[in-house]
């Protein structure tokens, strides 16, 4: 068989698997971004269009964090009790495959809440959208950076490491990483750990694509977001290939 033969036969058989739940995610996330773009703003007396469109590209990247880090994980944990991890192994077909097949469904649940966030928020801010032609590659950069390093922590640390990371990670997102808000509020010791950590240079990236008259991201940014993506995958398919 082909190695595309195999990637449909993999795709089919982690829809099959995946998909009671795939459509409830899919909703959650469509919740999340607009409690982003709409309940935020509660909490600002009176938004000015930088705060609006600081929400409205975040969400967006919020969306593939929870997915990648947060959603992701869970799904690892309970492949892994039910013990079909191990029999992941004993499939015929390359590990690259498997993970290929696998993020194509974690991709598709993110169109619907990325999508309906930034139309909501267009609709009701104006917030001042200016789309680059990067948006598209951004998105993937984004997302494969986010699966990636779920994948990787997820397969390489014991099962309730990574729940209890991939808590502390949304928490950490939602909070204390400048995503929804500029990077100088935070302390400058934060601010050169994000100098590091991929999740600052996904909102840089996104707020780029989204909105290329008003932000700018920096090649280090790029960067950053390919080292931790072949990172991720990389370390993913080492585990899956080792023999257990």
């Amino acid at each position: 068989m082909s190695m595309l033969s195999h990637y449909k036969y993999v795709l089919q058989m982690q829809y099959r698997r995946s998909s009671g739940f795939l459509g409830f995610f899919a909703i959650i996330q469509i919740m999340i971004s607009l409690g982003i773009v709409i309940g935020f703003t509660y909490l600002m007396p009176n938004p000015d269009t930088t705060s609006i469109l600081f929400l409205s590209t975040g969400a967006p990247t919020i969306i593939l964090i929870m997915t990648g880090l947060v959603i992701l994980p869970q799904q690892i944990a309970t492949a892994k009790a039910d013990g079909y991890v191990e029999f992941m192994r004993t499939w015929p077909v390359s590990r690259s495959v498997i993970l290929l097949a696998d993020t194509t469904l974690w991709l598709l649940i993110t169109i619907p809440g990325i999508s309906i966030a930034s139309l909501v928020a267009h609709l009701f801010y104006q917030p001042g959208y200016s789309l680059s032609w990067t948006l598209i590659p951004a998105l993937l950069l984004i997302a494969l950076t986010s699966i990636g390093v779920g994948y990787g922590f997820s397969y390489f640390l014991p099962t309730n490491v990574s729940m209890a990371l991939s808590n502390i990670l949304v928490f950490g997102a939602l909070m204390f990483s400048p995503i929804n808000f500029p990077l100088e509020r935070l302390p400058g010791w934060l601010q050169s750990l994000h100098a590091v950590l991929p999740i600052y240079s996904m909102a840089e990236v996104m707020r780029t694509s989204l909105a290329t008259n008003t932000f700018t991201a920096d090649w280090a940014n790029y960067l950053n977001l390919t080292i931790w993506c072949i990172m991720g995958y990389g370390g993913a398919i080492i585990i899956l290939n080792k023999k257990e």
